[in-house]
């Protein structure tokens, strides 16, 4: 099997393609993880389950979406994520990209 190797990474600014909206990822999977179900429902454009997924919080939004890495681009505006969870996942907004907490373990 390939090595599959995400194109984005936790803490970097992304801008969705489809539906225009900038966001911040705080989880990536290296392939689809739902369920079948939310594929056929939320997955209109039928992107390949076999590349990386990504969990990204919406600026300005109070949601998370699931965004297959085909319809995702770096947002190059340095310009900072307005959305209530950024402080649970991120310590600081530096260099335009969010820098992770550090686990308490």
């Amino acid at each position: 099997m390939d090595e599959v190797r995400a194109k984005f990474s936790i803490g970097q600014l992304v801008h969705h393609r489809l539906f225009d909206y900038r966001g911040v990822i705080v989880d990536v999977d290296p392939v689809f993880e739902a369920t079948d179900e939310w594929y056929e429902t939320m997955a209109k454009s039928r992107p390949d389950k076999n590349k990386p997924w990504y969990h990204v919080l919406v600026h300005n939004g109070i949601h998370r979406t699931y965004v297959a890495e085909q319809n995702l681009e770096a947002d190059d505006s340095d310009n900072a994520i307005n959305h209530p969870e950024v402080e649970l996942f991120f310590e600081e907004f530096e260099g335009g990209r969010y820098l992770p907490r550090q686990s308490q373990n």
